[in-house]
């Protein structure tokens, strides 16, 4: 199906790596410091996805639905430097490869194929897990939050990834767990593939229409 295609491009959490057990220990501990409740590693799943900026701010107001709440900005500020600096300390303390994972992007590498990858996740954050799971040679270029202005679901920073390895929009896929992923590809005119096991936020992926929808890493490798 995508034979035909130069580049793939892939989200980091809740696509390559599962890294919620690690973001709930650093958001209970950020919580804990405030004198603030905790929350169940499911509850929080459900708002990983959009960087750590949205995700601090879901944690402080409890729910996933943080637009129109009251934050105090230095509050904030002060809640995302704990929850950053021992998130940094912590990163792959609880966090996992998923299945396949590695071995997928190296048979997809021998293909021929230019691997990249675009995060929200902290750019400060990625290269260190990418080497911790020895995958990050795969990668011909990763972006992650920071690296440009604005974070998926804008397409800036696949756009960029484009720019930089010139590539042309219909020579790429993204491949991606979240609505965040999806509408980006969409807005950058690229093909998608929406993973169903990752942090989709309770959103059915089918309703943003994704090129097409896979339920393991590896069913990926028959699309190439």
């Amino acid at each position: 199906m995508f034979k035909d295609k130069e580049l793939i491009i892939f989200d980091m959490d809740g696509t390559l790596i599962d890294s919620v057990p690690s973001l709930a220990y650093a958001i209970n501990y950020m919580l804990r410091e405030l004198k603030k409740s905790e929350y169940p590693e499911d509850t929080i799943r459900k708002w990983v996805g959009n960087g750590a900026d949205i995700l601090v701010k879901r944690a402080l107001v409890g729910s996933k639905d943080y637009e129109g709440k009251d934050i105090d900005s230095n509050y904030f500020k002060k809640a995302k430097s704990i929850f950053l600096e021992f998130y940094g300390n912590n990163l792959n303390s609880k966090t996992t490869l998923y299945p396949r994972v590695k071995d997928s992007l190296e048979e997809l590498k021998n293909r021929g194929y230019t691997l990249a990858l675009a995060t929200n996740k902290p750019i400060e954050f990625v290269g260190d897990m990418l080497e911790y799971f020895n995958i990050k040679s795969y990668f011909t270029i990763y972006l992650g939050g920071g690296s440009v202005e604005y974070k998926k679901p804008h397409p800036q920073i696949l756009l960029k990834i484009l720019e930089e390895l010139k590539v042309k929009a219909d020579k790429s896929v993204m491949v991606g767990d979240s609505s965040s992923d999806i509408l980006a590809a969409k807005a950058a005119k690229i093909d998608s593939i929406a993973l169903t096991y990752g942090y989709n936020q309770g959103i059915d992926l089918k309703t943003l229409n994704p090129t097409i929808i896979c339920d393991n890493f590896e069913e990926i490798l028959e699309l190439f």
